[in-house]
Formats: structure tokens, C-alpha cells, sequence
């Protein structure tokens, strides 16, 4: 009898645990009440409840009862979140619509060129992509949790806000600047309102004021700034940029014209003295004509570069008042570094800027060139009479002529100025002072390298700092 009473108590422990087990739900707890020791008759009988065993048992039901209420709880969330996510993804799917709207509008706007159509389409796919964000944060708010979900949270919001942060500093920056830019547009239209409308202009036989004036030099407009060697080394990269592109721009219209290219290279090395015969074979290889081309462009444009005006005049400022010449310089350097070239001589076309174009364009530009690359002499003859052409081909030559105009002032407000150099032909190659126009394999000179024509000229700066002339190489045998 004993036996029994103990195997019955031990089944019913087993019976228990494994209700708990594989039985959460309700279906258990009307199970475990089936199995309770109430329904057991025989063993109420000779064995009473054990007060321990009951409150087992019973906290076991609470265990179930909990589960059971929990896990209704979560079903009803679950529903509840996944009819939230279904809303947030059509939410998605509408705002990568809109984004496909906006972004088509914004190219349809570039043809025909609408610009405020093209800034409304700008701002409309921003802020679809701005929603979009939005949801992104949503959805993650949704499924993070905790310490550890704020923190996520925060550090994406961060990453979202930190493009715009920037983009908005950058344009304050850009906002000084135009002001800054403004302010000094500003000044210029009154100077010139001064200078073509009241006594201190003259008028000469077109109609034109001529004023004896520097263009933007005005002692009035305060110097804030100071000149530095960097700003020098930035122009002369511009302007190396641009005799690039100007003489790129006339080596195309003389194959259009179906010049003899290489006699006319011929023609310049025997102009630059770097062959002695001009019937002699070119030093130039193949398909380095731009160089010759260029070389001639910097040759006339930088003749007289050492003087205060190129030499269009006998003036001594820069000796008799070198300080003031030297603000004076930076001042119109720094009013027409923002200006357009055409927009500055179509409202002084004499003046000393207007004067340094013609000079070099005319010096640059022969008449039977001009002739065989456009047909005509007009631009020459406008040129001649003081005007300046509106033309593509001048446009270029004036961001060239602009260039070095802006090299040139920066150069005479440094204290002291830098110091002109090039690479003469037939000097040995000198990789401290200058640069090979030709690379040659692995980057490296190779040795027995001598200067066949300087290409653009070298400056060194009070700094200590070094722009490398730019030369054309040619083994010294075959020189």
C-alpha cells in the first residue's frame, strides 16, 4: 500500500511538471485540473492534501493563467503592429512615388532650361526625400527599444540632420561671399557712374568715355584682406588652366581651316629660337603641337609681365608710391576676381585692363590668321577701334587675358614681388625649378634631357615656395 501511495504521488508530480511543459494554454489548465489530487478519490482518501504540494499546484495554474493572458496580449500587439507597418510601408511606397514625380519634373525642366521650374522640382524631391527620412525613423522607433533603441535612435537621427547641418553652413559661407561680392560690385558701379558721367571722364571721337583711371583701383573700398603667396599660386594654376583651354580652342580652328600644323610649328620654334632654320625638321613629336601652340600664346601674352602696366605706359607708380601702389593692386584684384570680363569692359572698354586685351590680342592674333580662321577682319577691326567683340573665340581669349591681368596685380602686391623666370632652350632640365610639359614613363626625367622651348614661366616667391616653369624636353642629342 505504501508502494502505491508513492507511485501515485510521483506520477502525479510527473504529470504536473509535464502539463506546464507542453500545455501553456488553456487547454492545459483544464488538464491540470483533471490531474488535481481533488479528482483523486482513491488517494484523498488515505492521503490528505499536502499543503505544500497545493500551493505547488496552485501557483503552477497562476503560472498558466498569466502565460495564456500574455500571450493573448501579444497576438492583439502583434496585430496592431503589423496593421502599423502595413500604413508605414504604403506610407513608403507613396513617398518613393512622389520622389519619381518630383525627379522626372526636375528634368523636364532642364529641357527647355526653366530655372525656377528647376528650383521648385529641386525643393520637391528634398522634401519627399525628407519624408522618407522621417519614416525611416518611424519604422526604427517602432522596433527598438530600450537604452540601447535612444541610443540607435539618437545617433540615426544625428546621421540624418548632420548633411543638412553642413549644407547649411556651407551656404552662410557662400552667402558672405556674396555679399562681400556685392558690396564690391557696389562700389565699381558708383566708380563707374563717376567716371563716365562726370567731369573726370573725357569723351573721345566714338563716344566713349575714356577714363585715366585704374580699373577698381578705388582707395575708398577698404582692404580687409591681405595678399599671400598661396592666392598667387592659386591664380597661376587658373591661369595655366585657361591658356589650356584658349589654346586648345585656336589649334581647333586651325585644323578647321586645314592649316599645315606642322609648318606652322616650324613657324613658331624658329620664332622662339628653338631651331635655327625654319626649314629644319620640328623638335615637336607627334601630337604635341597644343604645346608649341601654347608656348606662343604665354610668350606674347607674358612679354612686358615685369613691368606695373606691361609697358602700355611710362608709369613709375610702384617706385615713387610702392605702398600705395601695392593696395591699389590687391583692391582691383579683389573687384574683378568676381567680375565677368565682358560685363567690366562694356562699361570701360579703355580702360587699362580694356587696353592690355587689344594690345594682345592684336600681338597674338595676326590678320592673315584672323582672315583664314574666320573669313573676315572683323573682330580686328573692333578691336582696333576700342570695342571688344562678342564672340566665343574672344570670350576665351578674355578668361585668359582676365587670368593673367589678376596674376599680374597679385604679383605687385606681394612685398616683395615674385620672381619671373623660364627654362631657356638648350639649359639643362632642373627638377627643382621646373616641369616637363611630356610625361615620360614611371613619372621620372629621364637623364640627357634638355629644354627645347619653355612652354609657361616659373615665379619664386618671397615664401620660399617654387611655380615650376613648364618646358618642353627633347634629348640633348637631337637638339
Amino acid at each position: 500500500m505504501a508502494i502505491n501511495k508513492v507511485s501515485n504521488f510521483s506520477d502525479l508530480i510527473h504529470r504536473v511538471t509535464a502539463s506546464c511543459f507542453l500545455h501553456p494554454l488553456a487547454a492545459d489548465r483544464h488538464h491540470s485540473s483533471q490531474i488535481s489530487p481533488s479528482d483523486d478519490s482513491d488517494d484523498s482518501d488515505d492521503y490528505p492534501p499536502n499543503p505544500r504540494i497545493s500551493e505547488y499546484l496552485a501557483q503552477q495554474e497562476e503560472d498558466i493563467e498569466n502565460t495564456e493572458n500574455g500571450s493573448i496580449a501579444r497576438a492583439r500587439r502583434s496585430d496592431g503592429e503589423f496593421g502599423d507597418v502595413e500604413v508605414l510601408i504604403g506610407e513608403v511606397f507613396e513617398a518613393f512615388s512622389a520622389v519619381k514625380k518630383a525627379y522626372v519634373s526636375l528634368q523636364e525642366a532642364h529641357c527647355p532650361w526653366d530655372p525656377d521650374r528647376m528650383r521648385v522640382c529641386d525643393a520637391a524631391v528634398v522634401a519627399e526625400l525628407r519624408r522618407i527620412g522621417v519614416l525611416r525613423e518611424r519604422f526604427r522607433r517602432k522596433n527598438v527599444g530600450g537604452e540601447r533603441g535612444r541610443r540607435v535612435v539618437g545617433a540615426t537621427l544625428r546621421e540624418v540632420v548632420a548633411p543638412y547641418e553642413a549644407a547649411v553652413e556651407e551656404l552662410k559661407r557662400e552667402l558672405k561671399v556674396k555679399e562681400v561680392e556685392v558690396e564690391n560690385l557696389k562700389d565699381k558701379l558708383k566708380n563707374a557712374v563717376v567716371v563716365t558721367g562726370g567731369s573726370g571722364g573725357k569723351k573721345n571721337g566714338r563716344g566713349h568715355h575714356q577714363s585715366k583711371r585704374r580699373v577698381g583701383c578705388s582707395t575708398q573700398t577698404p582692404v580687409s584682406l591681405s595678399p599671400a603667396p598661396e592666392v598667387f599660386e592659386a591664380t597661376m594654376s587658373m591661369v595655366r588652366e585657361a591658356s589650356k583651354s584658349f589654346t586648345a580652342l585656336l589649334l581647333s580652328l586651325m585644323k578647321s581651316a586645314h592649316w599645315d600644323i606642322t609648318a606652322a610649328v616650324r613657324s613658331i620654334e624658329a620664332a622662339a629660337g628653338a631651331t635655327t632654320n625654319a626649314t629644319m625638321d620640328s623638335i615637336v613629336g607627334p601630337n604635341h603641337a597644343k604645346y608649341a601652340m601654347e608656348s606662343y600664346v604665354n610668350r606674347k601674352f607674358f612679354q612686358g609681365f615685369d613691368h606695373e602696366t606691361f609697358y602700355m605706359d611710362g608709369s613709375l607708380s610702384s617706385l615713387l608710391h610702392p605702398d600705395q601702389f601695392r593696395r591699389d593692386c590687391f583692391t582691383q584684384y579683389r573687384d574683378m576676381k568676381a567680375m565677368d570680363p565682358i560685363e567690366l569692359l562694356g562699361i570701360l572698354p579703355t580702360c587699362d585692363f580694356g587696353k592690355f586685351c587689344c594690345k594682345k590680342y592684336l600681338s597674338i592674333i595676326h590678320p592673315k590668321m584672323e582672315e583664314s580662321l574666320f573669313g573676315d577682319l572683323e573682330q580686328r577691326c573692333q578691336v582696333l577701334a576700342g570695342n571688344h567683340p562678342r564672340s566665343r573665340f574672344y570670350g576665351d581669349f578674355l578668361g585668359l587675358a582676365k587670368a593673367i591681368w589678376l596674376l599680374h596685380l597679385l604679383a605687385f602686391s606681394l612685398e616683395p614681388p615674385p620672381s619671373y623666370f623660364e627654362g631657356s632652350k638648350g639649359a639643362d632640365f632642373h627638377s627643382q625649378y621646373m616641369e616637363s610639359v611630356v610625361r615620360f614613363p614611371g613619372g621620372r626625367v629621364v637623364g640627357g634631357q634638355v629644354v627645347g622651348f619653355p612652354v609657361s614661366p616659373g615665379f619664386k616667391l618671397a615664401s620660399g615656395s617654387v611655380i615650376k616653369a613648364r618646358v618642353y624636353l627633347v634629348p640633348k642629342n637631337d637638339f
